[in-house]
């Protein structure tokens, strides 16, 4: 985004921003985008690896509407729609993250990664919502025609630092556009939402890296609380959020697109469980894998190392069906669903942060 499309209140906001210098956002350790080591021998992996990278059939899809219309007995209820969408009952508000209801994660209509599912359920399907989380811009969290369906509904957006100026330009009205930053904090419905730090960076296409901010995201009801990640890497600042914000109920943390090449601005399922302990522990709901091919591993990889990992380190984590309705206290723990799909049986690769 070209910097002439801040203005006004919001340009002021961003440039009181600790984070923001010389027209750009910046993680406090400085770790960004940047590749580590050389970009070939990716190539070669992306041409040549070995990796299953769709899955051999159709994925498993449950149809949550009807249970939707029960009442949540627990005062916390949540549905994997696919990817970072996640539709969180907390304490009677609805909360939508990062809607992707799209075929494709890319602004091209007909190239760039395509969904391996289709989604569980439509915007249309969805029962009605009190607010939108949106972590941050880039296409596999920030869908144009699924964020302009939301808006039409009237549904208000809560979303980082200058990613408002992106849904304006949507033709999302201002007054359903609320930005923070880090630590700011917007009540709907008595639920807080607070943005908290993250490590990673933003952009949709040429000349707009980091001009706009990026979060994870604590929600606070009466009785529950709920930590969702965004897309982040490993950072010390897991352990301030769970002193200052937690305990957490439930946990959302990505677990794909990683690669130690980019370990500084994803977890991927080793660091996901390492950030789940600096955070207070708990109960782990992994996202944001499933169902774009976004990295270099295998399809499957995400859950079947985060398996293992967890396994060996005694944490409660919860593999939910895509579309499956549940409430966490009464999920006994985790179901590996995408073995029925006959996932290849061969021990999986281990990050170098937990071999």
């Amino acid at each position: 985004m070209h910097p002439r499309k801040f203005k006004g209140l919001r340009l002021e906001r961003m440039m009181a921003s600790a984070r923001y210098l010389d027209g750009r956002f910046a993680n406090p350790t400085g770790k960004g985008a940047r590749l580590k080591g050389k970009a070939l021998p990716l190539v070669g992996e992306y041409f040549f690896g070995d990796a299953v990278r769709r899955p051999p059939g159709p994925l498993p899809i449950v149809d949550p509407r009807e249970p939707w219309t029960r009442s949540v007995e627990t005062g916390l209820r949540a549905t994997w729609l696919g990817h970072s969408t996640v539709l969180l009952e907390i304490d009677g508000v609805r909360v939508l993250t990062d809607p992707v209801f799209g075929e494709r994660a890319s602004p091209l209509r007909h190239a760039g990664p395509r969904r391996f599912h289709a989604v569980p359920a439509t915007i249309a399907q969805l029962p009605p919502l009190d607010v939108v989380v949106l972590s941050h811009d880039h296409y596999d969290h920030l869908c144009r025609q699924s964020v302009v369906e939301l808006g039409a509904r009237g549904v208000p957006i809560v979303t980082a630092l200058g990613v408002g100026a992106h849904l304006e330009s949507f033709g999302i009205p201002a007054a359903q556009i609320h930005e923070l930053d880090w630590h700011e904090h917007h009540e709907v419905r008595g639920l807080r939402i607070t943005a908290t730090p993250s490590q990673h960076f933003s952009g949709r296409g040429f000349g707009d890296r980091n001009r706009t901010l990026w979060a994870s995201w604590v929600l606070r009801g009466d009785r529950h609380c709920v930590f969702f990640s965004g897309d982040t890497g490993l950072t010390e600042q897991f352990k301030d959020i769970g002193r200052q914000y937690g305990p957490f109920d439930l946990t959302l943390l990505e677990i794909g697109a990683f690669h130690p090449s980019w370990g500084d601005i994803h977890l991927g399922p080793a660091n996901a469980v390492t950030a789940f302990e600096m955070l207070g522990g708990g109960t782990l709901f992994p996202v944001h894998w499933g169902t774009f091919d976004l990295g270099l591993h295998s399809w499957n990889d995400p859950g079947d190392e985060l398996l293992e990992i967890a396994a060996r380190r005694g944490t409660r984590i919860l593999t939910p069906r895509l579309g499956a309705v549940f409430e966490p206290v009464r999920v006994e723990g985790a179901a590996p669903w995408w073995h029925e799909l006959g996932a290849p049986e061969r021990p999986p690769r281990l990050a170098p942060a937990d071999a």
